[in-house]
Parts: C-alpha cells; structure tokens; sequence
C-alpha cells in the first residue's frame, strides 16, 4: 500500500467514524460533509472539473457526487481514495495551469506519454501513478 493510499483510508476511517455511530448521525457531520463538499469544490475551481466530470473519473454516477456533495452519502473507501488522488492530481497541475480550463484540457486531452490515452480515463482505471509520474516530469527541469 503506497503513502497515498495509507492516507486515503485514515481520511476515509476518520470520516465515518465521525459521520456515524451506532446508526445515528454525529454532531461532527456537518464539518465532515463540507470536507467531501469542499474537495468537490476545489476540483471545480482548480480545473473545472465538474460532478459529471469526477462521477465518470471515479466510476459512479453525477446523482452520487450530489449526494456527496451535500452530506447525504458518504464516498466508499475506494471512491474517497480516487477522490483524494484527483485532488492531488488537481494541486499538482495548479502548479502549472494557472486557468482551470487548461488544467481540465491538460485532463481530457489525448497525450503521446501516455500512448494518446487521456490523464482522465487513466484515472478512472486507477492508474494514477502513471498520471503523477507525467506531471513530475513536468516539473522537471528539462522539461520543455
């Protein structure tokens, strides 16, 4: 299990315990909710990535991510790992895209690195190391 991975379940296990407790909603809810509410929220500023956009990427439907959205359903622990990765994913190219559209241009265009497969579609099957492998070689000096 890689660094990513390990934080993913520790964030993933903090919510739930703080969500539910013997079937009942907890008084820390509200402050969880908005956490999911606002990786959601960042996406879509940082690349305007849309729920129809991370429902596709995390393989679940735009209905669910509202649900995520505003505190009625929690993301399962393998969707809260893909989630934590595309908001990585999203940091990292902030850090070259200043325009959220180019960061999401960057995500649904055709790449040689990658074979003309599109960051976004290597997300939705998981391989997020490949994509965070290409955008350190992005910060790296020779690049051009």
């Amino acid at each position: 299990m890689n660094v990513i991975s390990n934080v993913n379940v520790f964030v993933y296990d903090s919510i739930y315990r703080s969500v539910f407790a013997r079937g009942r909603k907890m008084p820390g809810a509200v402050a969880e909710k908005n956490a999911v509410a606002e990786k959601l929220e960042l996406l879509r500023k940082r690349a305007a990535i849309r729920a129809v956009d991370v429902a596709n990427m995390l393989g679940t439907t735009p209905e669910t991510v509202s649900r995520w959205k505003q505190g009625r359903a929690w993301p399962r622990p393998g969707k809260e790992s893909l989630l934590v990765d595309l908001e990585y994913i999203v940091e990292r190219l902030s850090e070259f895209y200043t325009e959220p559209t180019t960061a999401r241009a960057w995500l649904y265009s055709r790449h040689k690195y990658f074979d003309g497969l599109r960051p976004a579609d290597l997300i939705q099957e998981g391989r997020i190391e490949e994509v965070l492998a290409a955008i350190q070689t992005m910060a790296a000096p020779t690049y051009t």
